[in-house]
C-alpha cells in the first residue's frame, strides 16, 4: 500500500504511574492512559529507523531519553535494543506503556520494511520491567480478516477492567478504521470490534484518557492529510466524534500526544512522509480547545532517522538506569540556529549545512575531541572518516586527513563559546584566527568575522544528537 492508503501507524503517549502503590496517590492526576505520578521526571521514546537510501534503516526497537520531551538522546548508539524473532522478523510503529503493576508493555506492528501487502493478523509484544531487558516475546492473534494490524497502542479501560488494544485495519467497506480488542494480559484477547470509523480512511490512533473527564483520540485523517482529534465522555467503541482543527506539515501521520510533566502544556508530535522521516511538533495549553501552535524547530531535536515514535514518562532513576544500560552516543550532531532543519555535514570532503534527512547520515556525526593544537579547545573528528578532521584552508572548512603537522592542528582547533545569537547554544572561534568564527555562508562552512546579527546567527549551532 502507499502512503495515501496506509499512513503508517503511530505510537502513543501514556503518562503512567511507576508503581502500583502510587496509584492511590495519583488518582486526581489522570493525564493520558494512566495517572502520572510525582516521581516521573523524564521521558523515553521508542521508534524504528529509516533513511532516504536505507543506510540508516533498521526495523528493531530503538530507544531515546529526554528530560523535557523535546530534545532527545538516542541510546545504544542509535542501534536497536531488541528485534522480533518471528513473524516478518522486523517491526514498525512501536508503542510503550506502563501497566498498572508499574512494569512496561511494548507493542509493535508485525512488518519489516515497506511490504504493504504483508497482512499480519498478529502484533509483536514484549514485557519489560525496566526497558533494559525484554521478556516473554509473543504475537497475539487479533483477528481473522484479510487485512493488517497496524500501529498497535493500548490504554486501560476502567469500566471494563481490561486493557484495550487499538490498531488500524481495513473494514468490510474497504477503508482503514481503528479496531479494538480487550485483554488482561496481552496474550489472550477478545474478539475485535470497530472502535472508530468516521466513514473514511483513518489510521494511527493515539489516546489520552480521562483528561478532565474527557477522552481524546488523535488520528491520521485521509481527508485532511493531517492529524485530527476526536473526543468522547466514554471509552465505548463508536462514541468518539471529530472536533479539532487538522495540523500537518506536508503529509503528516503518526500523532503522539505528550503531556508536559512541568507545565499545563500538551505537545502533539507528527511524523512526515514528505519529506521522509521528519518530526514536527505542535503545542496547546488545552486538549479541549482542539487548536495547536507549531513549536519552533530550534526548541526540539529528535533522534536521527527516527520514525513513528512512542513517548512515555519515566522516573529519574529509570532515566539514569537506561543511560547506564544502553549508553549515550559517542558522537554529536550540530544543528544550525537560523536554519534549524539543517545539520553540519561533510560532502565530497567539504563542510556545509544540509537539510535533514540525507544519506550517508553518518556524514553529520562528529566526535568532539580535545583540540589538536590546544586541549582546552575542540576538534571535529569525522565518524565515518575517522582519520579526517574539519579544518579551515583559505578560510573554507573542509574534511582533511590529519598530517600530524602543527599547521593542520591549529587549523583544526576551535574554542567553544556561548552562542553568539543565543547563549544557550554554541559558537566556535578559530584557534589561529581568533577574530573569526565557524559560520555558514550560502550553506557552506567557513571561518569569518561576525560583525552583524545575521553573521552571528550563521555562527550559532546546537550541539546535540
Amino acid at each position: 500500500m502507499t502512503h495515501a492508503t496506509r499512513t503508517l501507524p503511530s505510537r502513543r503517549l501514556f503518562l503512567g504511574a511507576t508503581a502500583a502503590t502510587s496509584l492511590a496517590l495519583a488518582t486526581d492526576l489522570t493525564l493520558g492512559a494512566r495517572p502520572a505520578h510525582a516521581a516521573d521526571s523524564a521521558y523515553v521514546m521508542g521508534y524504528f529507523t529509516e533513511s532516504p537510501q536505507g543506510l540508516g534503516t533498521d526495523y528493531g526497537l530503538h530507544l531515546a531519553v529526554s528530560t523535557d520531551s523535546l530534545n532527545w538522546t538516542p541510546l545504544n548508539q542509535n542501534n536497536p535494543v531488541v528485534t522480533p524473532t518471528a513473524g516478518a522478523g522486523g517491526l514498525r510503529d512501536p508503542f510503550i506503556m506502563r501497566k498498572r503493576d508499574g512494569t512496561f508493555i511494548v507493542l509493535a506492528t508485525d512488518l519489516k520494511g515497506t511490504d504493504w501487502g504483508y497482512n499480519s493478523q498478529t502484533i509483536h509484544v514484549w514485557d519489560s520491567a525496566d526497558l533494559r531487558t525484554f521478556t516473554n516475546y509473543r504475537r497475539p492473534h487479533l483477528h481473522d480478516m484479510a487485512t493488517h494490524s497496524w500501529a498497535p497502542e493500548a490504554f486501560w479501560d476502567p469500566g471494563r477492567g481490561q486493557y484495550a488494544i487499538l490498531y488500524s485495519a481495513v473494514n468490510s467497506s474497504g477503508h482503514n478504521v481503528l479496531m479494538v480488542n480487550y485483554t488482561a494480559d496481552f496474550t489472550t484477547v477478545s474478539a475485535p470490534q470497530v472502535f472508530f470509523d468516521p466513514g473514511y480512511d483513518v489510521i494511527d490512533g493515539d489516546m489520552a484518557v480521562g483528561v478532565n473527564g474527557v477522552n481524546y483520540l488523535y488520528f491520521k485523517s485521509s481527508r485532511t492529510g493531517g492529524l485530527v482529534g476526536a473526543r468522547s465522555s466514554t471509552l465505548n467503541p463508536g462514541s468518539f466524534t471529530p472536533f479539532s482543527t487538522s495540523v500537518a506539515h506536508g503529509g503528516t501521520e503518526a500523532p503522539t500526544l505528550v503531556k508536559s510533566l512541568t507545565s499545563g502544556n500538551w505537545y502533539l508530535w507528527g511524523d512526515t512522509y514528505t519529506p521522509n522521516g521528519v518530526f514536527y511538533a505542535w503545542q496547546s495549553g488545552s486538549l479541549a480547545a482542539g487548536t495547536w501552535t507549531p513549536v519552533d524547530q530550534r526548541l526540539y531535536t529528535h533522534p536521527g532517522n527516527a520514525k513513528h515514535c512512542t513517548i512515555a514518562p519515566v522516573t529519574a532513576t529509570e532515566y539514569t538506569n537506561l543511560l547506564a544500560r544502553w549508553g549515550a552516543p559517542t558522537w554529536n550532531r550540530l544543528k544550525s540556529y537560523n536554519y534549524p532543519d539543517r545539520y553540519v555535514r561533510h560532502a565530497d570532503y567539504t563542510a556545509r549545512i544540509d537539510t535533514y534527512p540525507f544519506d550517508p547520515y553518518t556524514d553529520s556525526q562528529w566526535r568532539l575531541v580535545p583540540g589538536l593544537a590546544d586541549a582546552a579547545g575542540v576538534s571535529f573528528q569525522s565518524v565515518n572518516h575517522p582519520t579526517r578532521y574539519l579544518r579551515h584552508y583559505d578560510y573554507q572548512l573542509r574534511l582533511d586527513v590529519n598530517d600530524g603537522g602543527a599547521t593542520f592542528a591549529q587549523d583544526a582547533t576551535f574554542h567553544r563559546v556561548a552562542g553568539l545569537a543565543d547563549a544557550s547554544w554554541a559558537s566556535f572561534r578559530s584557534h589561529n584566527n581568533p577574530t573569526r568564527y565557524l559560520r555558514h555562508y550560502d550553506y557552506a562552512l567557513r571561518v569569518a568575522p561576525v560583525p552583524t546579527a545575521t553573521d552571528r546567527a550563521d555562527a550559532t549551532f546546537s550541539v546535540g544528537h
